[in-house]
């Protein structure tokens, strides 16, 4: 694909592209395009059923397409289908395809295990961090922020609901009782923004295999949070497989990769 496709779509953020763009692409890319695009119809209609039963606004609820080890191509595919909000988890992808598609209409989400030395890569083109777990890591981000000069980073608290009950010892994620003191922190830190919070279905403890539970433990930690700081008010959960019942507990991020972008061969 010509580097002519990562310039701005018609319309804006959330515009598609005109006739024009896609009379650009190959067939391949034309096929992917379109296979994107009947993913992402499912994907729209499971988001609005689940809105539905819960007795929700479809409007509370953000897409966020998890691009991970897909190729920049697809990410700027999926802006030209209206797609605004894209993640990663590893900054070694996420970094040279952040460039590459620097000028569309994208808002960019890390959502994987973040270490220091990876931030100041990570600030250059993420605008929320979903995995904020450690002390160290909110001052680390902090101090490349102010470096850089950039606008604030939203940060959400990733918590580890089965260390509640003992288990994930060495999972990613603080446990419940530890959410206060970090989201404080991260409130009282400048160059940061406090977002809310996001969590993983817990493989092990009391909460395993009962999404709805998990997320629901989820929701009342996020309404503790908003006690002390009203405006952290993401609530991320919920994924390709569990984002009905990430809904129905009040989930108001869903990052759902490979029901939008197919179970086939990945780039590496």
């Amino acid at each position: 694909m010509t580097n002519d496709i990562y310039g701005p779509f018609p319309g804006g953020r959330g515009g598609l592209p005109d006739q024009g763009w896609l009379e650009t692409l190959t067939e391949g890319q034309r096929a992917r395009y379109e296979e994107l695009g009947t993913n992402l119809d499912v994907v729209e209609r499971r988001i609005a059923d689940a809105c539905a039963a819960a007795g929700r606004p479809r409007d509370e609820v953000t897409l966020v397409v998890v691009t991970k080890t897909y190729p920049a191509e697809d990410t700027a595919l999926l802006a030209g289908l209206g797609v605004t909000d894209v993640a990663e988890n590893r900054d070694q992808d996420a970094a040279p395809k952040a460039e590459q598609c620097r000028n569309l209409p994208l808002d960019w989400h890390f959502v994987g295990q973040l270490q220091t030395n990876k931030v100041r890569s990570v600030v250059r083109y993420a605008n929320h961090v979903h995995s904020v777990d450690r002390l160290r890591l909110v001052g680390s981000l902090s101090a490349a922020v102010l470096k850089s000069e950039r606008p604030e980073l939203g940060c959400l608290v990733q918590v580890a609901l089965d260390k509640e009950h003992g288990e994930g010892a060495h999972r990613a994620g603080v446990a419940p009782e530890d959410v206060a003191e970090l989201t404080d922190a991260i409130a009282d830190t400048p160059g940061l923004r406090l977002d809310g919070v996001m969590t993983v279905a817990p493989l092990a403890g009391p909460l395993a295999g009962d999404p709805l539970r998990a997320f629901e433990r989820l929701t009342e930690i996020a309404t503790a949070v908003r006690t002390t700081h009203p405006a952290a008010t993401m609530v991320s959960a919920g994924m390709s497989g569990d984002l009905e019942q990430a809904i129905a507990a009040g989930a108001t991020h869903v990052r759902v990769g490979t029901a939008v972008l197919g179970v086939r061969s990945p780039l590496r």
